[in-house]
């Protein structure tokens, strides 16, 4: 077995403590609900921002809701823009649940930032979060200047089903002739919803609350039916080509059902000559990255993404 770090060790304990009951035997409302407890109780300070505004935005069905995160480095011209994907099996998640990592983002990679309440299943199945995630990325683009943005600036990122989403915009982006992108930022992606790949086999159980069972019960809720799975604007790893897409930063954790998913869609990426950055974090498991001030590697990984943002930004 795997050695675990002991920041996650400790970690597990809480959620034992604070029993947290296994997404798969919840409803999508419990799930939810379940998620954003779990997010107000963390004691974390963000990086200091310089403001934050809440706007409606004109989806391919209805509106899109969508948190604007200005860095104070906007007071000095035009930075670059970045849209925010927030992770949840495309069933769970939320601006809030993912707000402190976007302002750290926001702060980090001196870059505005915009994260977006995309639709998820069960009430709306795929693709409805695609098609609401690529339009916000070319609302973002279009009204860049008015926004204090650079729209030759602009970048994705998202963490686990985010992370899907950044990545099938990317590829959206190559094939609609824009918008250009700088960088594609994925954290321990959804690759295949076919829910294939050893990883699955080692990390299925007992490794936080991504589990197997809980990634089948995300495939339930989000897909219309197994054969979505097939569809690469669900699953990143089954596009038919990688040639021209965005350079990348990949993060995996080491002890996570996703690790490999994340793994092959860096040697994907690779194999198509896509200039790829992968980093793995020996003993984590899924959504360390979001667990500041608990698990260090967490702001280290966190670090890494600015700093990769900042190169690709130039």
């Amino acid at each position: 077995m795997p050695s675990l770090h002991p920041q996650i060790v400790a970690a597990l304990e809480a959620m034992a403590k604070a029993q947290l009951r296994p997404i798969e035997e919840l409803t999508p409302a419990e799930a939810r609900a379940q998620m954003e407890a779990t997010a107000r109780s963390r004691k974390a300070e963000p990086l200091p921002v310089a403001g934050v505004e809440e706007r409606l935005i004109l989806g391919p069905a209805n509106d899109i809701r969508v948190r604007l995160y200005r860095p104070e480095a906007a007071d000095r011209g035009p930075v670059p823009a970045i849209a925010y994907y927030h992770g949840g099996g495309h069933v769970i998640g939320s601006l809030d649940t993912h707000d402190l990592v976007a302002r750290n983002l926001c702060a980090g990679a001196e870059a505005l930032v915009m994260s977006i309440d995309y639709r998820m299943g069960p009430e709306h199945k795929f693709p409805a979060a695609v098609e609401d995630s690529f339009a916000a990325l070319e609302w973002l683009h279009a009204n860049a200047p008015s926004l204090g943005a650079d729209p030759d600036r602009l970048g994705v990122h998202g963490d686990s089903a985010g992370a899907n989403l950044a990545a099938v915009a990317a590829l959206l982006a190559r094939d609609k002739g824009g918008p250009a992108l700088r960088l594609q930022s994925l954290i321990y992606p959804v690759g295949d919803y076919t829910l294939s790949g050893a990883s699955y086999d080692k990390y299925g159980q007992d490794y936080g609350v991504l589990t197997r069972e809980a990634m089948a019960w995300f495939a339930r809720q989000y897909l219309r039916s197994p054969a979505d799975a097939e569809d690469w604007r669900a699953s990143p790893l089954r596009a038919p080509d990688f040639a021209g897409v965005a350079p990348a930063i990949i993060v995996t954790a080491e002890c996570d059902v996703l690790h490999d998913d994340g793994e092959n869609y860096a040697a994907a990426l690779r194999r198509a000559g896509v200039p790829v950055e992968y980093r793995e974090y020996p003993g984590m498991i899924h959504g360390f990255f979001g667990m500041v001030p608990i698990v260090d590697d967490a702001l280290a990984a966190q670090r890494e993404v600015w700093a990769a943002f900042k190169r690709a930004f130039g």
